[in-house]
């Protein structure tokens, strides 16, 4: 039985992993690069200037990449009914319109906020339903 740190018996050929002094697809292609990369840049670069859609996009995510949304905070009110929503949202959009938060951002808070709502929904019905149903319990008459 193999010990601890040692998951294959000796001799077992299924667990021997990678070759001795093979590489992998990422060092092969960094030396690649060190030998041919300046060329393979200036190839990309003409059969861009030619019009080749997919060079065009590899050297347009090169020269601006893709944008993230920024990560700054800010002072929301807090949210505990849903009186409090209608201010949030103001909030989040005066944000979004100052351009302290991007459209992305907004968005995303805006769906929480959503989902806040449907929340604060459920437990004010489950509020006004037991109500309810303890009413109804109270005004049944009792059997003697």
């Amino acid at each position: 039985m193999p010990g601890k740190g040692r998951p294959f018996e000796k001799g077992n050929r299924s667990g021997q992993g990678r070759p001795l002094g093979s590489r992998n697809k990422r060092t092969i292609f960094m030396e690649a690069m060190e030998n041919h990369g300046e060329a393979i840049i200036k190839q990309c670069q003409l059969l861009a200037l030619k019009g080749n859609p997919s060079a065009l996009r590899l050297c347009m995510e090169r020269l601006s990449p893709v944008s993230r949304p920024w990560s700054n905070r800010f002072a929301m009110p807090a949210v505990k009914t849903a009186t409090d929503l209608g201010p949030a949202w103001e909030s989040v959009v005066k944000q979004v319109a100052l351009g302290n938060l991007s459209p992305e951002e907004g968005q995303v808070i805006t769906n929480m906020l959503e989902s806040r709502r449907r929340v604060i929904e459920t437990e004010v019905l489950e509020a006004r339903l037991r109500a309810l149903e303890l009413q109804l319990q109270q005004s049944k008459p009792r059997a003697a």
